[in-house]
């Protein structure tokens, strides 16, 4: 069935595989249980071992919330995104499951908008008809023991087991490995633009704020605003850092429009803004608060001296838990 008929979806994926602990508490207000990360940054809390730690969903706690990782084979995903046939996935696959003592979950995750093998539409050269077609045609006349299988399935039937930390980063691209997201933060011109970009999404959030609690009506003041919500929303994609400094002209324009549009709403609001600016200043949330006052597990550097899992902490799973001896693998 097509996706978008779901009103919920439990998983998240982040842009470019981009992870930061600090996420955590904002996925799960929003409603999220798992959230999918590259291989390269998980590392356990506890004693795990590979097999365990790569094809296992595990729990990851930040800021007194909690959220299932899910995480990426990135071998087998750079694979997926450089072509690869059906014969020698399935060995690949078994070479590295065959001492798991549990139903592994082997997922890739590659990006699927560029390069020919996802896009390209001639039959036997691309991921669906050259791969897909005959997994699925070996998997349905019992020659496989690889399974297709949804990812809350999984988990409703085997839970998720130990506890990780994620260190900051995203998936490898052409030109970095993807750690500390070097990609979008390499040079003083990008860093520059983000501080940049936080400043003004700050000064946005204050004065949107500001305004709910005034409830004003004038259609201006929400169209004014309108425009730099999206400005701002613009001024953060991802590509306009991804490419070096090249496009990071696109982030100050838009920028330059936000801060414009939120001069016109101080305009309309007058003296009323700096009584409303005080009246009720933003509440700080948990994940945003100072690593000293701030509950949970701290994702700088994985610090050494976090507690190993307690037994009831360590493993999360349903009340029954199936038996199986499939594997399991999300194409």
């Amino acid at each position: 069935g097509h996706l978008l008929w779901r009103t919920r979806f439990n998983g998240f994926w982040p842009p470019e595989m981009g992870f930061d602990m600090r996420l955590i508490p904002h996925l799960k207000k929003a409603g999220y249980r798992y959230v999918m990360v590259d291989c390269e940054y998980v590392d356990p809390v506890g004693q795990m071992s590979w097999q365990e730690l790569r094809y296992r969903p595990h729990i990851a706690e930040y800021g007194g919330e909690q959220i299932v990782i899910v995480v990426r084979d990135r071998e087998l995903s750079d694979a997926q995104l450089a072509g690869m046939d059906y014969g020698w996935f399935y060995h690949e696959l078994h070479e590295r499951t065959k001492w798991c003592d549990f139903p592994p979950l082997v997922t890739t995750a590659t990006d699927g908008d560029n390069g020919g093998w996802f896009r390209n539409v001639t039959e036997k050269s691309n991921f669906w008809t050259w791969f897909y077609h005959q997994a699925m045609e070996e998997i349905r006349a019992g020659h496989s023991s690889m399974r297709p299988i949804f990812i809350t399935e999984y988990l409703d039937r085997f839970g998720a087991h130990g506890q990780v930390t994620v260190r900051r980063g995203a998936w490898n691209t052409d030109e970095h490995h993807g750690w500390d997201f070097h990609q979008w933060q390499g040079s003083w011109a990008q860093r520059d633009t983000l501080v940049r970009i936080h400043d003004i999404s700050r000064e946005y959030h204050a004065m949107a704020q500001a305004i709910a609690r005034a409830n004003d009506p004038n259609p201006e003041l929400a169209r004014v605003m309108s425009e730099a919500h999206w400005h701002l929303l613009r001024a953060e994609t991802s590509c306009n850092l991804y490419w070096g400094e090249a496009w990071i002209h696109k982030s100050h324009a838009d920028l330059d429009n936000v801060a414009w549009h939120l001069g016109e709403a101080r305009a309309i609001l007058g003296g009323r803004l700096t009584l409303l600016m005080t009246s009720e200043p933003p509440a700080e949330t948990e994940a945003e608060a100072s690593p000293k006052t701030r509950k949970g597990i701290d994702i700088n550097d994985a610090p050494d001296d976090v507690p190993e899992a307690t037994p009831a902490d360590e493993t999360f799973t349903p009340s029954e838990k199936a038996q199986a001896s499939t594997k399991s693998v999300i194409p």
